[in-house]
């Protein structure tokens, strides 16, 4: 049995929210989201990990599967669910060396070809993006647009999240597209009231499904 569905639409990510890891991870997981990522870009390795601690003691028994970013030692350390890397953070196989053979690892794509390759070496599901001009990173990947969004799902064999300054706005037209499974940033970690962002996220995903 796969540990990540085809289909579970919602991919949390954490990083900087306004109103804190904890507060953010505790709505989060009572609102029943399936992946809640905590990641940290620039910290150093013992801010992640008390962070990943607190978060792991909240997603523990829970709906949530926490993944960590970048960081594999510290997603063993925790037990988190898994760890997430990127095409220029260390290879698939190290990382699944170091987290084992039961925990998820999840790999960012940004063109077809990564998509076929990355498929290729086996991860639980990859990253899919950025589809729009993002700032959430100081050097950002090239955005890749609706069609290049829909030339990579179509590549995929494993679970697909797409991301990459997605909005309420353009979330429709994301999921009129062939997106099943998505991330959304900026909205959820820049509110300072962000349940009500998240369940309008959530509201929003259900309408566009059973349209």
């Amino acid at each position: 049995m796969p540990r990540v569905p085809q289909v579970f639409g919602f991919y949390a990510i954490l990083t900087e929210p306004v109103v804190g890891y904890e507060r953010l991870t505790k709505i989060v997981v009572a609102h029943r989201v399936a992946f809640v990522q905590l990641r940290m870009k620039g910290r150093c390795r013992a801010e992640v990990l008390e962070t990943a601690q607190r978060m792991r003691a909240i997603t523990a028994g829970s709906a949530t599967r926490l993944i960590v970013n970048d960081w594999p030692d510290v997603a063993a350390e925790v037990g988190a669910d898994g760890v997430h890397v990127g095409q220029s953070d260390m290879p698939y196989a190290d990382a699944r060396a170091i987290v084992g053979p039961d925990a998820i690892v999840g790999l960012s794509t940004h063109t077809p070809e990564q998509t076929r390759a990355a498929c290729a070496l086996g991860p639980d599901y990859i990253g899919v993006g950025p589809v729009f001009p993002t700032t959430t990173k100081k050097i950002p990947d090239p955005a890749i647009g609706i069609d290049g969004m829909r030339r990579m799902l179509g590549a995929a064999t494993v679970p697909a999240v797409v991301l990459g300054s997605i909005t309420l706005e353009n979330l429709p037209a994301i999921l009129a597209a062939g997106a099943r499974n998505f991330a959304m940033v900026r909205p959820l970690n820049g509110s300072s009231e962000p349940e009500p962002v998240l369940k309008q996220i959530l509201e929003t995903y259900r309408r566009s499904m059973t349209a």
